[in-house]
């Protein structure tokens, strides 16, 4: 159908059913836009449209999803729409010599991933974005005759495969500098730290025949024998160089030796004549004057002169006596200074002066209080000092001052000389929230709860706390970008002091009430709420219109300010200009910061002016905007705007001359320290069994006694004995340990005959659970420390721990039957008291036996039915490590190479049931009796049999049941010969790695930190949830220099970097920690 007079009214309204129509030609046609009947052929490949008058092209383009050639050459054409980039079928663009400029061609037009051929001749191109130069298939590239000023960076990466590139007629065309090569983690995105497996094995202190070998194994290329060359001709030139060289310095070392003597003279000359100066100067003291101070501005003249009472009270920094009808009456939040006259014996004057302070006074009434005293005893000539009096705890001197009682009255009578910043009040928002191409929209909408919708995501500004509300049916995409809207919201307009939270319809959270609280429902209304699909699907927001505040002659002007393309971008408002933005439910007057006041007066009349022109909703409002301070409701109206600054306006003249203009080449320059010596530092290896019994031993002949306490109400109490070596994670207990110290032989080699005195030293272990407060320690730093810092003074060694986190020489004490319980501890009777400590703890006990008793049976406080207990035997790096940790009964946490006792209770009184000691085929021989020994002691051979199972041979009867039903479980656990936990940190003023020990535990992964975990298989960084950006970066380079640095040492285990985060850690990551459990939490 080319030229052949083709127009919207001889052609058919609809071509469906032309299902295989492919290949359409329609130039030539003098056609103002494509045919809509054309839009309808959904198997359209080729499509020429060239030489018409089209002006634009529709949305409906996205129907031809096979088009594979699209001819739109010789037309009028401002701008291609942004659903041409779903065409990924397209091959060749064809747009010459139409009216294209930079915004008219879309940014994400790279998303056409089979584009071949682009070409915009003869159009007002002045660049073309850089998506176009990431089309991995694009071989031909035509962009002749444009207003070309340059091209993105990314053509270098295309240039070589491109068949054809045409760039003629663009005379001012720059071609752009080619991105210089940099090694992986140089430059000043990895903050100029080399992250290079070479550099880092250097600044590790690697030998260098190592470092040759790891990085020839690692490179494995060949060597060049003309690089040879060129070293040995550059090495004789360097000998030469030297011998020219030695008659220079010669001359110079005698010309430096001479300007140093020089030099030395000079100094020499200063050092008599300042010693001179020092001689003459006056003492310290003697240079001090007394101020000269006029105190008839602060007291009357008769102050002090006839006996009795007077009193001031501060206001505004200054003291202002008060009326004797109110004296004895303090207000809370004031100060006063009090002075009583008096005559002594000789009828002389005696003054007493006192200054009071108030429980709530600010800080400037309290010292001026103190100030202003000491100035009424220096005009007075008061002898004496002045005397501080706090409420509440007043002294008996001051209150016989008054002859009734004295009372306080709650708030303050005088105003503070500080400047009191009033709170910003936030009016309470609610946002439905529209995704956009390129960002989010807020639509204003009412405050109740009819609002909702499960299809759509909302946002709840009230002030202090925001809410992203999600529904049930609404995408995740757009509760996250969100989220991120409100943490901007957060982080502009409320300095971080915003609080955020995220709730999700049909999911429980804490947050709840709170959130339907502000949408104006009482206490379990919402109950009763359904949340109905009533917002329209085919609803668009409204198009917001800008208009212009001006002044005209006599009367005020509002035309309308023209939107390119109907889009809003920040440009469109001047700084001189004032301008009033009509969204429907949200009218915004915008005020630049060079506007005169005239026209923001009228502006602000005007935008009310404009509210009530129309029907608008109830919850519509006028906002006002100041330029540089616009809310980000205010900027999600315009497209791209952006908060990035081009210009550090922070830099002074002193860092321009220090670094220079470019901020870039200098930082390029400086070296960054840091510290990864640890990642190459080869794994320790673990103790056997006889050296730890050997240093159990040892520690434990040094052992003398041992007295345990716990912490029962508000006072320690003397532990029972059989409780010993059994804690439990919500209590503290202390140990109070005494070591005997051989003595020092006589220096005197005569007195051979007499033995040296032995002495003692005495060590305090204070244990803290998982779940315990601080509340423990703090009672034992004010009461018992200070009992056993007078019983043994210097000798005293306190020694804090955390569970898990035992000091080893503690651990060995307990030879390997160390018991940790979830929860509190229960006793049959009450233990003995504390006061009868000292006594015991003065004299020499004997030596506690260590194999513990069997426990009490437990009487729970309140009748509930028992439940089946599971504990987890395991050695971490050295059986010095082993402890039995209670975990919860689940089948899943099984593994072949451990020990476990499961406990099944029977009836519902606890007092019978069955103890079966699980053995995993891979466990170890040792482990495994010490498990039954542990059971043996742990429960009442009375009341609970004990039966010792192997892998395989469980009964089905109680062993399945109470361990919550057979599932699959590990039968492997290598990862304990290969875990090694990092951790990634600035504390040092530098970024370094350090390793944890090999007994490291849950709560070593600190929430400011980052860590790196290898387990043999994965290397896993975790983040923390309060890890800064510089350490998660930092720390994600380092972990993969450290798995470059595994696949050399050891190419057999190749790792997997992974990445996990706080609170979403896999069965992989926590099982390489012993009794992993919930997050620790303090209770202050």
């Amino acid at each position: 159908m080319r030229a052949t007079q083709r127009s919207p009214s001889n052609l058919p309204a609809s071509l469906e059913n032309l299902t295989n129509l492919a290949d359409v030609d329609l130039s030539h046609n003098n056609l103002d836009k494509i045919p809509d009947c054309i839009y309808t052929l959904s198997n359209l490949k080729r499509l020429n449209m060239s030489d018409n008058a089209i002006t634009e092209i529709s949305v409906a383009i996205e129907n031809w999803s096979k088009l594979e050639v699209l001819n739109m050459c010789r037309n009028q054409l401002t701008a291609l729409p942004l659903q041409i980039c779903k065409l990924e079928t397209l091959r060749r663009l064809m747009v010459n010599e139409n009216q294209l400029d930079f915004e008219g061609i879309p940014s994400g037009i790279g998303k056409i991933v089979g584009l071949e051929m682009f070409a915009a001749a003869h159009n007002r191109l002045e660049m073309i974005p850089e998506g176009l130069c990431r089309c991995p298939n694009l071989k031909k590239l035509i962009l002749n005759s444009n207003r070309l000023v340059t091209l993105p960076e990314a053509i270098h990466f295309i240039s070589e495969t491109l068949d054809q590139l045409e760039l003629a007629d663009n005379p001012e065309m720059v071609w752009p500098p080619k991105p210089r090569g940099m090694a992986q983690g140089s430059g000043v995105t990895f903050y100029n730290i080399d992250f290079s497996l070479q550099a880092q094995l250097r600044n590790a202190g690697a030998q260098a025949a190592q470092l040759a070998a790891t990085l020839a194994q690692q490179q494995g290329t060949p060597k060049d024998p003309i690089a040879r060359k060129k070293r040995l001709r550059q090495f004789r030139k360097d000998q030469k160089d030297q011998q020219d060289d030695k008659q220079e310095k010669i001359l110079k070392g005698m010309k430096e030796i001479a300007k140093d003597e020089e030099k030395q003279k000079q100094k020499d000359k200063m050092t008599e004549e300042r010693s001179q100066e020092v001689k003459t100067q006056k003492r310290w003291d003697e240079a001090l004057e007394r101020p000269p101070l006029n105190y008839h501005e602060f007291f009357d003249p008769d102050v002090g002169q006839i006996p009795g009472i007077t009193i001031w009270e501060i206001e505004n920094f200054l003291p202002n006596q008060i009326d004797e009808s109110v004296f004895g009456k303090f207000y809370e939040g004031d100060c006063y200074i009090v002075l009583k006259t008096s005559m002594d014996d000789s009828q002389n004057l005696e003054w007493k002066i006192f200054f009071w302070i108030g429980e709530k006074s600010t800080l400037d009434k309290k010292a001026c209080s103190a100030i202003h005293a000491v100035n009424l005893r220096n005009y007075l000539g008061a002898q004496g000092r002045t005397h501080r009096e706090e409420q509440a705890d007043e002294s008996d001197e001051f209150l016989e001052l008054f002859d009734h009682d004295i009372t306080y009255i709650e708030g303050g009578r005088t105003a503070s000389g500080f400047f009191t910043v009033e709170e910003m009040e936030y009016p309470l928002r609610l946002y439905r929230v529209f995704p956009t191409t390129i960002g989010i929209h807020l639509e204003t909408v009412a405050c109740v709860a009819e609002s909702l919708d499960p299809r759509h995501v909302f946002l709840l500004d009230d002030g202090k706390d925001i809410y992203v509300w999600q529904g049930s049916k609404a995408k995740k995409t757009l509760t996250t970008k969100t989220r991120l809207c409100a943490e901007k919201m957060n982080k502009e307009e409320r300095k971080n002091s915003a609080e955020i939270h995220t709730l999700v319809q049909g999911k429980e959270n804490n947050d709840w009430p709170q959130f339907w609280a502000a949408l104006g429902l009482e206490e379990g209304e919402e109950e009763d709420l359904e949340i109905e699909e009533h917002v329209d699907h085919k609803f668009v927001p409204v198009v917001p219109r800008l208009y212009q505040v001006g002044l005209g002659m006599g009367y005020l002007e509002l035309p309308q300010v023209d939107v390119p393309e109907g889009k809003l971008i920040q440009k469109l408002l001047s700084t001189k200009n004032v301008y009033i933005l009509d969204c429907f439910c949200d009218v915004f007057v915008w005020i630049g910061r060079k506007s005169t006041r005239l026209v923001r007066a009228a502006a602000l009349k005007l935008s009310q002016e404009l509210l009530k022109m129309i029907v608008r909703p109830e919850h519509a409002v006028t906002t006002l905007v100041k330029e540089g301070t616009e809310p980000q409701v205010f900027k999600t109206k315009f497209n791209g705007w952006t908060d990035v600054i081009d210009v550090d306006f922070t830099r002074t003249a002193e860092s321009v001359r220090k670094t220079g203009a470019n901020l870039k080449d200098w930082a390029a320059k400086q070296e960054t320290k840091v510290d990864l010596s640890a990642l190459f530092t080869p794994r320790q290896q673990p103790m056997t069994l006889e050296e730890a019994q050997q240093c159990m031993d040892e520690w434990n002949d040094d052992l003398d006694s041992m007295d345990a306490f716990v912490l029962e109400g508000k006072k320690f109490v003397k532990l029972p004995e059989n409780e010993l070596g059994h804690f439990y994670s919500s209590e503290c207990y202390v140990f109070l340990c005494r070591y005997w110290v051989p003595g020092d032989p006589p220096e005197d080699e005569k007195e051979e005959e007499t033995e040296p005195e032995d002495d003692f030293q005495c060590v305090v272990y204070f244990w803290q659970g998982r779940q315990a407060s601080n509340m423990g320690w703090l009672t034992f730093t004010f009461s018992l420390q200070k009992k056993f810092e007078t019983l043994f003074g210097d000798k005293l060694e306190v020694v804090r721990m955390h569970q898990q986190q035992e000091a080893v020489k503690f651990m060995a004490h307990f030879k390997r039957k160390f018991v940790i319980h979830t929860g509190r501890r229960r006793q049959e009777k009450q233990p003995v008291k504390m006061e009868e400590e000292p006594q015991e703890v003065n004299a020499k006990a004997v030596k506690p036996k260590f194999k513990p008793k069997q426990r009490p049976e437990p009487v729970p406080e309140e009748p509930q039915k028992p439940q089946p207990e599971l504990f987890h035997m395991r050695s971490n790096g050295s059986p010095l490590f082993t402890r039995c940790i209670q975990i919860r009964p689940n089948a899943a946490s099984l593994n072949s190479e451990f020990c476990y006792i499961l406990k099944v209770p029977f009836g519902q009184d606890d007092d019978s049931g069955i103890v079966y000691v699980w053995l995993g085929e891979k466990s170890d021989e040792e482990e495994g009796r010490l498990a039954e020994e542990v059971a043996q002691e742990m429960y009442d051979p009375e009341k609970y049999s004990l039966q010792v199972v192997r892998e395989g041979e469980e009964p089905e009867n109680f062993f399945w049941i109470g361990i919550g039903g057979c599932k699959p479980y590990d039968k492997d656990a290598g990862y304990m010969c290969h875990t090694r936990l990092f951790r990634c940190s600035n504390e040092k003023g530098y970024f370094a790695v350090s390793e944890k020990c090999s007994d490291f535990c849950q709560d070593d992964l600190a929430d400011d930190d980052t860590m790196i975990l290898d387990d043999g298989n994965q290397v896993f960084l975790w983040l923390g949830s309060k890890a800064s950006d510089v350490e998660i970066k930092l720390a994600l380079k380092s972990a993969q220099v450290y798995v470059q640095n595994l696949r050399v040492k050891q190419p057999e285990l190749p790792r997997k970097l992974l990445c996990t985060f706080k609170g979403k850690e896999s069965k992989k990551f926590s099982r390489c920690f012993h009794g992993w459990g919930e997050f620790k939490t303090t209770r202050e």
